[in-house]
Order: structure tokens, then sequence, then C-alpha cells
């Protein structure tokens, strides 16, 4: 069959058209029915971090949203202007959909990897599986993206699977140009989002595993490489230019301890507290967190498709390798071979770097994929493997698992803050201090007003870095009022880092204020101390 015959037949059907935009709506609906996010992100640097870029205040406030405060902001900036500009049901809705087009690649994968008449069913059944897993239920219209960038780089998989067999034996400068786009869609991803670089490298791997000449392995790594370069530039370079400007970290504050930025500690301010130690721990893992998530992430889910698909593909890979094949397999061995080594390669770099199961959550909608893959590998009948994959299935879902983060519901303003009245904005200061997400309140303020974040995750007040003593050196400079923003339940340790300020909380005139998200916040004067 010529090439152009075999992707005339890849074409998608009235029926599966159908499935496909009834599964996008439906996801959409889902999102839409939960509301707003109140997620501690969002509250902490997704609503601010765009405001903070859209109106050049990288020089006025300082360490609002902690660490989140120097993110790339790109990836935020659509949601922030649909939901300050059009209703927050619309905003969310166009969010959902996002997030539901995983299922698009995904479909497209399955189906082009199927051996089996009913293709298109089953294609249909892995795909929306996929997108009921306990991470990923739990993630629907969040603000984490990490299923939302997922879209970038499961069509750049899609696009390989899809093209695997132009990309072995077909015109070099066909093979250039998919593999390139496909790069172009990982890099973006990736320089949108640091913690989607390990898909880059999975995304290396499955060209690799494509298999053909030489020449053609060369020029699809190239290309590749080509692709995913300009996609990261496109992503994070202007991000990454600035923070090199302002701060000399192009990463800022990450892996300080490298570039070592005078405005911060020399520490790599990353969370290191899920990774892995030992050979036996290392290997356990995905077991492991599969029966307590809390080995793996914050965010409470129950899901063990990771667990199985994990014990499913090292057992079918090895008995394909070393032992009896299978005379009939369920997908094609080339497909499979390309997941295989996309996921494998992802997983490792991911447990080196991170191990947090939210940055693995492509594996998580993959993995349903995966298990049949594995099982129709295994030296069995066609009817026992299929029961097999339907008797894993099913004992999958019975430990599936969401526990939605609190939404709130929907309205306009999307973010309402009920502030007391200032007086004199124009020469006013607001400093925040805890841990507490507040990032998303110092929109509503004047514009006029600085916001410090003298307190937090990334500064304390003794810490010696120089963005402290900056922080230091304007409040003692400023002539004006002087405000405290805090969460209400965290008011001694604000009161300390008031007293390392040289200044003292107005008790008597502190007020309550609330927000339309969550939380009771304490807005309060500060006065100088007489030393």
């Amino acid at each position: 069959m010529q090439s152009g015959s075999i992707y005339k037949a890849e074409r998608l059907s009235p029926a599966e058209k159908v499935f496909l935009g009834v599964s996008l709506l439906i996801w959409t609906v889902y999102t839409v029915w939960l509301g707003k996010d109140t997620s501690w992100d969002f509250r902490n640097y997704h609503w601010y971090i765009p405001y903070q870029l859209l109106n050049n205040r990288l020089d006025v406030d300082i360490a609002v949203a902690h660490q989140g405060s120097y993110y790339n902001p790109l990836s935020d900036v659509p949601f922030y202007l649909l939901a300050r500009y059009t209703t927050s049901w619309f905003a969310i809705a166009v969010l959902g959909l996002i997030q539901a087009l995983n299922i698009v690649p995904m479909y497209l994968i399955a189906r082009s990897s199927l051996k089996i008449a009913e293709r298109e069913l089953a294609a249909a059944a892995l795909s929306f599986f996929g997108m009921t897993g306990g991470m990923m239920l739990t993630l629907y219209g969040t603000h984490y993206y990490d299923n939302a960038l997922s879209v970038f780089t499961l069509t750049a998989l899609a696009i390989i699977v899809l093209r695997r067999q132009e990309m072995a034996e077909g015109p070099l400068l066909a093979v250039a140009k998919w593999c390139g786009l496909a790069g172009l869609l990982t890099g973006f991803a990736a320089g949108l989002k640091l913690p989607m670089a390990p898909y880059a490298l999975g995304f290396a791997a499955a060209l690799v595993a494509v298999g053909g000449s030489r020449k053609h392995l060369i020029t699809r790594l190239v290309a590749g490489g080509i692709g995913g370069i300009a996609g990261f530039f496109a992503g994070a370079g202007y991000w990454m230019l600035k923070m090199q400007e302002v701060t000399g970290n192009p990463l800022f504050p990450y892996f300080n301890d490298y570039f070592k930025s005078p405005l911060a500690l020399a520490s790599p301010y990353r969370d290191m507290r899920f990774l892995q130690y030992g050979f036996w721990n290392n290997l356990t893992y995905p077991i492991r967190f599969s029966i307590d998530y809390r080995i793996a992430d914050d965010i409470p889910y129950g899901d063990i498709r990771i667990g199985i698909g994990y014990v499913v593909v090292i057992v079918a890979s090895a008995i394909w390798l070393f032992g009896k094949r299978a005379k009939e397999v369920l997908f094609d061995t080339q497909a499979t071979r390309i997941l295989f080594a996309f996921v494998a390669v992802t997983y490792l770099v991911w447990l080196k770097l991170f191990a947090i199961h939210r940055y693995i959550l492509q594996l998580e909608m993959l993995a349903p994929l995966l298990i049949a893959m594995g099982v129709g590998l295994l030296p069995l009948g066609r009817k026992v493997k299929l029961v097999a994959i339907g008797c894993l299935f099913f004992f999958a879902l019975l430990f599936t698992r969401t526990e939605h983060l609190e939404g709130a519901p929907l309205g306009d303003p999307y973010i309402a803050v009920d502030l007391p009245a200032i007086p004199d904005p124009a020469h006013t200061m607001v400093v925040m201090t805890g841990d507490a997400p507040l990032g998303f309140i110092a929109p509503s303020l004047p514009p006029q007003i600085p916001v410090l974040r003298i307190d937090g995750w990334m500064m304390q007040p003794e810490d010696g870095s120089f963005l402290t003593q900056e922080m230091r050196r304007r409040v003692a400079a400023h002539k004006g009022p002087l405000f405290l923003i805090a969460d209400a339940y965290d008011m001694g340790r604000a009161s300390a880092a008031i007293v390392d300020y040289g200044m003292a909380i107005d008790w008597q005139k502190c007020r309550i204020f609330t927000t339309n998200l969550t939380g009771a916040y304490q807005w309060c004067p500060l006065l100088r101390r007489n030393w």
C-alpha cells in the first residue's frame, strides 16, 4: 500500500468524530461544573505572575508569590486575560477544553497501533480510560498545566507513531519536516514549564526506536533536535533572558547554587522531598506510590495504573526479548517499541530529577495503552489476553480515587477581594508574611502600591540574601503608610517578622477581610518601633 493510501485510511470517520466531539464536551462541562480553582498554587502565583508581567511589576514588587514570583508566566497569560475580560464560566470552559484535547492524540496513537478488527472501538475505550486516572481527575480545572501542556507532547508522540513508517523509510525531507514539527511541540512545552523536560528526552528515545537506516536515524535526531531547541526558546527564551538580565540567573531562583545570583542564597531551591535514594527504593517506587500517594506528591489521589503498567511492561519486554514470543500480537510491534522507549526514558529522567507524580501525568494517561500493549506481547491466546486486559483495567478502576481540590462557585469578577478603603495609595506600601498563598490578592490592590513578601518560603528576615537587604532598605526608606497582609491564622509568625523589620502591628486597627475564593486574611497598619 502506498503511503498516501495509508494516511487516507487514517482519516477520521464520522463516528470517530462524534466520539471525540462528545468526549471533549463531557470533559469541558465537567471542568466547568467543578468551579474555580482554589488550589494553593493558583492562589500563590498562577493569578499573580501574569499580572506582574503585563503590568511591569518585576521591579515594583518583591517575592509576592515566593519562588513562584519568578516562574515563566507565559502559560498563565491566556487564562488571566480570559478571566479578566470575559466571564468566569467561559474562561474555565476554554481551560477545560484544552485539557480535554488530550484524548485526541491518545485516540490517534491507540488506533494507529492496534492490529485488531475492532480497533476504533478499542482505541476509544483506551483513550477515554486514559482520561480517568486519579491524578488526571484531580487536575481537571486546575492551573498546574500538566494536563494542558501534555497536549503538545502527546501530539508530538502521535506524529511519530502515525508517521513511523515514513520516518523509517520515507524521503528524508519529509522525515525532517515531521520530526522538526514534533520536536517544536515538545520543546515548546518544556520551555513553558521546565518539569516537562523529561518528555523531551523521551521524545528523543522514541525517534531512535522508530528504526530504519542510519541516515534516517540521523535525520530524525537532527531535525527533532533543531525543532526542540527552537520550541524551547520560543517558550522560555524571553523569560530566561529577562531573568538573566534582572537576577543573573536565567532559571532564577532554581539552581542558584550553580548560577550564584547575588539576589538569593547559593541554594538549588528545588523541591527534592520525593527523590529516591538506594537501588530498591528506585526500583520499587511506582509500586510504592501506587499504594501510598504521599511518597510521590502532596496532592491527594488514588491510582495504581502506573504501577500495573510498570510491572506489565517490564515482564512483557523481558519475555519478548528473551523468552517465547507471541504468535499473534494485538499491537504493531514498531508502535509498541516507540511507546515503550518514550515512556521508559521519560520515567528514568523524571525519577532522577523530580520523582513528583504530577510531573509524569502523561504516563498515567498512557498507562491503559501501555498495559494493553504489554499483555499483547505475551505468548497467550487472543481471548486470554483480552480477558487479562479487562481484569487489569477493572482492578485499576477499583483503586482509582480522586479528591478534588476545593473549588469556588462561578461568578464575576473572577477574583474579588473585600479590602478596606486605602486613603493614600500613592504613598502606601504593603508587606506580606508567612507561607500562605497570598499572591492572588495583590492584583486587587491599587497599582500604585508596592508589595514586598518580607517573610515566606523564599525569603526570611534574617537570611542575609540581597533581596532581603533590598526589602529592608525599601521598608526603612518608606515614609508613607505601611500595612501588613497575612493569613488570619498565621499572625504569630507575622508579628515576629514585623519585629525583625523594626516595626510593630497596630493590633487595634487590624481588620479581617475575605475573598471570593477562600480564606480569611488580616489587614493591619504597621507602626515604627522606637528603640
